[in-house]
């Protein structure tokens, strides 16, 4: 429903003829002065006819003209509460268009044409997204293009006779509303010319002093002690007080210490204060501090705000297990129900892969999660052993902080969601509900036929570098190895895991060579050999456990490698029995150090000596011999990772190491 204006002012300034009590007097739909093609200072710009007037009432409305879009409403935003400044202007963008906008909106979210901005009498809910354009309770619109064709059906449906180009793709112009006052058919023309947020396009008007605020650069730690200076462009008249906070989410005051509360004396046109981080002895995270201006007096414009810098916590947790660069194994234990896998002895090909898929996909059991919740599961799922304010990344072997999710289309130094087995090979894809990270306890009913659950199944999905990511693509493995110069300790996890998805989801399947077909994945023989090279470790079986918690099922593969062997390897044809539990080598009673390791590598523990095999990662057998308990082998090998196989009495440990 409409809402009711009360009263609508129309006073003219004497400079401005024109009848609309607001009309939109800006636009930048394209912004590349970075350099980096991504519109972070894109804005909209609207004017009333007289000052601090407030736009209770008015709803903006983005139109998208494409021929996906079908000139439908993609943006709306209701301009309830919002009030026009001194000049009469009211300034939309993100927080990273300088000056500040009243409304802060996402960066790169305006189209870049042909498309339209319109303003309303109205709400919100008049324009739901997919609104077809329309004239009713239209007040102002503007139909553009960055060198587009004209859309006649958008212009049309908004009564525009003109499509306005602002210029060719990645240009630095804005579009900019002048009226010459005569209130004639022609009195109002645009012109595409260099950008004027927050001032008035003739040049007239206030002009307002900008403060600008400034941060010691970097990232601080706890302890770390920094300095913010505000600057005035001009010299104030009179003191200026500038109150500011640093709050954000878990980031509060009792994270620092500090004046928050600054003036500006009469005749300057600057000021420094120090905050001081507390270095306390809680693992909180790695958190954000925000530095937020509060409102400044008429007189004066915050030239940028929301000033953002990293606050890293040095109370990490370290697990008890290693990464998977530095494998340990039998710290961390299944938490498979007892009995879970007990349905599958005695069988053999397809019925052992029948039964299989009878456990993690029983939709009576099995949970399936949003495409967002991935991100909550991989923060532990994939949490760095070493600092459990990381995720591990997939590939690059690395620790990246959990705060650097990718969050916008850039994803350099970002790190993201990378599907094992690829989307468009799978067939599977996101829908509206993904976007919403609701926790364990909602979740999808599922079964084996709902390959769609495939694009959020944990099992199969890693935290991972954005650039590195966008390089794998869509590529079956072994035409991707992983980045040069890594030590490929990431080959077993990701062999387990697609092969896991042949098993959970009908439709899919692991080939040999590169298949064209869709729901095939390769190169099967390339995926062996990774599974037999690279065996489940304590970070493969931790992660096992986390995801268990989520989607209640488990990769049987982690918890039973050698099932690989009699579904897809040597064993094809024998009938499965599960081994029966043997106590193993642990950390407890035998020792291979150190890791890494430069020409000896000793063996300590219980047993009077050691059968030690070293392995290559291509699967040969570079070194054998026997070992007395508390000696060594000597190692004059080439620098890599490698395989050690230690067996004692019939218990046998299996080790990765690298060779420095």
């Amino acid at each position: 429903m409409m809402k009711k204006i009360t009263l609508l002012v129309l006073f003219l300034f004497a400079s401005m003829g024109y009848s609309q009590t607001v009309v939109i007097n800006e636009l930048d739909c394209d912004t590349t002065f970075e350099g980096n093609n991504i519109d972070n200072h894109e804005f909209i710009e609207l004017l009333s006819s007289v000052p601090n007037f407030a736009l209770d009432g008015y709803v903006l409305v983005l139109f998208n003209g494409s021929a996906s879009g079908n000139d439908s409403s993609y943006f709306t935003l209701d301009l309830d509460g919002y009030t026009t400044d001194i000049n009469g202007l009211l300034l939309i963008g993100s927080d990273l268009v300088s000056p500040f906008p009243q409304i802060i909106i996402p960066p790169n979210l305006i189209q870049n044409g042909a498309d339209a901005v319109a303003l309303y009498l109205g709400d919100a809910t008049d324009f739901l997204e997919g609104t077809l354009a329309t004239q009713t309770n239209l007040v102002d619109a503007l139909v553009y293009d960055t060198s587009d064709s004209n859309d006649t059906g958008l212009m049309a449906l908004l009564g525009v006779t003109e499509q306005i180009n602002e210029g060719s793709s990645n240009n630095t112009n804005s579009i900019q509303r002048f009226d010459d006052g005569l209130e004639t058919a022609d009195s109002v023309t645009y012109l595409s010319t260099t950008p004027t947020p927050r001032a008035l396009n003739d040049g007239s008007g206030v002009v307002l002093n900008g403060v600008f605020t400034t941060m010691t650069a970097g990232f601080f730690n706890e302890g770390d002690a920094f300095d913010v200076t505000f600057t005035t462009e001009q010299d104030v008249t009179t003191d200026l007080t500038i109150n500011f906070t640093l709050n954000n989410y878990g980031f509060n005051t009792s994270d620092f210490t500090g004046i928050t509360s600054v003036v500006i004396a009469a005749g300057q046109n600057t000021i420094t204060t120090t905050i001081n981080i507390v270095d306390d002895v809680l693992d909180e995270g790695d958190e954000v501090l925000k530095l937020e201006v509060s409102t400044l007096p008429t007189a004066y414009i915050a030239l940028n705000n929301n000033l953002e810098t990293r606050v890293v916590d040095n109370d990490f947790v370290v697990a008890a297990f290693g990464t998977p660069l530095n494998s340990t194994f039998g710290n961390v234990e299944s938490t498979q129900p007892a009995g879970y896998y007990d349905s599958l002895d005695g069988l053999s090909d397809g019925s052992l892969e029948q039964a299989l898929q009878d456990i993690i996909a029983d939709p009576a059991v099995v949970r399936a999660q949003t495409y967002a919740d991935i991100i909550d599961i991989l923060e532990v799922a994939d949490q760095n052993p070493e600092n459990s304010n990381q995720v591990w990344l997939v590939y690059t072997e690395v620790g990246k902080p959990k705060l650097d999710f990718q969050t916008t289309s850039n994803n350099t130094g970002t790190w993201n969601r990378e599907h094992t087995y690829p989307r468009s090979l799978a067939g599977y894809a996101s829908i509206d509900l993904d976007d919403f990270r609701d926790g364990k306890d909602v979740f999808w009913t599922t079964n084996a036929d709902s390959l769609r659950h495939g694009n959020s199944d944990a099992h199969a999905l890693r935290a991972a570098d954005g650039p590195e990511n966008s390089v794998r693509s869509n590529q079956h493995y072994g035409e991707y190895n992983g980045p040069s110069g890594t030590l490929g300790s990431f080959k077993g996890d990701v062999a387990r895991s697609v092969l896991y998805m042949q098993i959970r989801y009908n439709g899919l399947s692991i080939e040999n060579g590169y298949p064209t077909t869709l729901g095939q994945l390769g190169d099967l023989a390339t995926l062996l050999e990774w599974h037999r090279n690279d065996p489940p470790d304590d970070f493969e079986m931790n992660r096992n456990n986390v995801i268990y918690e989520w989607q209640f099922n488990r990769n049987p593969l982690i918890d039973q490698p050698d099932l690989v062997e009699y579904i897809w390897g040597d064993q094809v044809g024998d009938i499965w029995n599960q081994p029966l539990s043997v106590a193993g080598f642990t950390t407890e009673t035998i020792k291979v150090y150190p890791n890494p390791v430069i020409d000896k590598l000793y063996i300590s523990g219980n047993k009077p000596s050691y059968e030690v095999a070293l392995f290559s990662a291509e699967g040969r057998v570079v070194l054998s011999q026997t070992i007395s308990n508390n000696s060594y082998m000597d190692l004059k090998l080439a620098s890599g990772l490698y395989l050690v196989t230690i067996e004692a009495e019939g218990e046998r440990l299996i080790k990765k190491i690298v060779i420095e």
